[in-house]
């Protein structure tokens, strides 16, 4: 359950503008995108770890007669592969899933093995009790660079906030690290370009992007952090311990208990519609991705919740049968 401080109908007018995700939106329009070879080389788009699709193309190659006639020698035929716009492929899973009138749904997902990401959709959402993740990450950066551990009392907030989702306990950190201006501060180091913390007690009304929650997914689960090794293994296990009731979300595209995560669920004053969010790490098939789903205008929890597993799950499966989707035909 969201607090009152989390749930005020009232929001400040935006600090600024969030940069948009460049080709996002546009690539989760297409349905399905797979990139051919040509005689001069392959095509290659390959999504990296922040959640930033990058496309390179081979220079193209001399013609077998050229080449000849420059070296003396015969040039080998140009071996092509099978490319995977890996962010096209998730638009196009995405969009066989049911998404109820008048709502929306955001999603990132990385694979821990070969470092490929893809994301669809670059709205902004409040974050509702997710942030809670950043809140605890942004505590513990701050300790580290103090050189200190957290206190006894920081640590019940800690996994009163994580494992129950707990209110009073994520103000108290929220206080703690210097509201927004602290978690705003943290997240420029971590890489999230998209996200701005609450207005004063609002930690909930954070606003953030499914990519940017992928960026801080990899904060608290991959090597390349500014976390100490001892920093991510204290929020991961959190993550994995959440209370029986919490255990929805991003949980239905792992394989049996495989999952660590943090959901977070607002009904909007303003509205009556409801925020309803999942971030974690799932196993499927031996491998590792991290998931980020968000969501808002759902008529009750409920919705929401079946909103994000569905949407999950075809995150998920947009990796995992990756390996048959250069035979997937163009469509719409």
């Amino acid at each position: 359950m969201e607090s009152s401080r989390a749930t005020s109908g009232s929001r400040r007018a935006r600090r600024r503008t969030p940069p948009r995700r460049r080709g996002l939106l546009s690539v989760c329009l297409t349905t399905v995108a797979v990139i051919g070879a040509t005689a001069a080389g392959t095509v290659y788009v390959k999504a990296h770890a922040r959640g930033d699709a990058v496309s390179s193309a081979a220079s193209p190659a001399p013609s077998s007669s050229a080449s000849a006639a420059a070296s003396g020698e015969a040039s080998a035929e140009p071996v092509t592969e099978p490319a995977v716009d890996r962010d096209a492929l998730l638009g196009s899973v995405l969009a066989k899933v049911t998404v109820p009138s008048g709502a929306k749904v955001s999603a990132a997902v990385l694979d821990l093995d070969s470092g490929d990401s893809a994301a669809c959709g670059d709205s902004s959402f409040d974050t509702a009790s997710i942030v809670k993740v950043d809140i605890l990450a942004t505590l513990l950066l701050q300790a580290q660079d103090t050189g200190r551990h957290l206190t006894a009392s920081e640590k019940a907030y800690a996994t009163k906030m994580i494992e129950n989702s707990d209110n009073a306990s994520a103000s108290r950190l929220w206080d703690a690290i210097g509201e927004a201006a602290g978690l705003d501060a943290a997240n420029k180091r971590f890489g999230l370009t998209s996200t701005e913390g609450g207005d004063g007690a609002l930690w909930g009304l954070t606003q953030t992007t499914a990519a940017d929650q992928l960026a801080l997914l990899q904060q608290v689960f991959g090597d390349d952090s500014k976390l100490s090794a001892a920093s991510r293994a204290y929020v991961q296990g959190l993550m994995k311990t959440v209370e029986s009731d919490q255990r929805w979300g991003v949980s239905a595209a792992a394989d049996g208990a495989r999952y660590a995560l943090k959901n977070g669920w607002l009904a909007r004053s303003t509205t009556g519609l409801w925020d309803v969010n999942s971030i974690g790490r799932v196993t499927v098939g031996g491998t590792d991705y991290l998931v980020a789903v968000l969501s808002k205008g759902t008529v009750s929890q409920a919705r929401g919740i079946s909103l994000v597993e569905a949407a999950a799950k075809a995150a998920v499966s947009s990796f995992a049968g990756a390996d048959s989707a250069a035979s997937v035909p163009a469509s719409r």
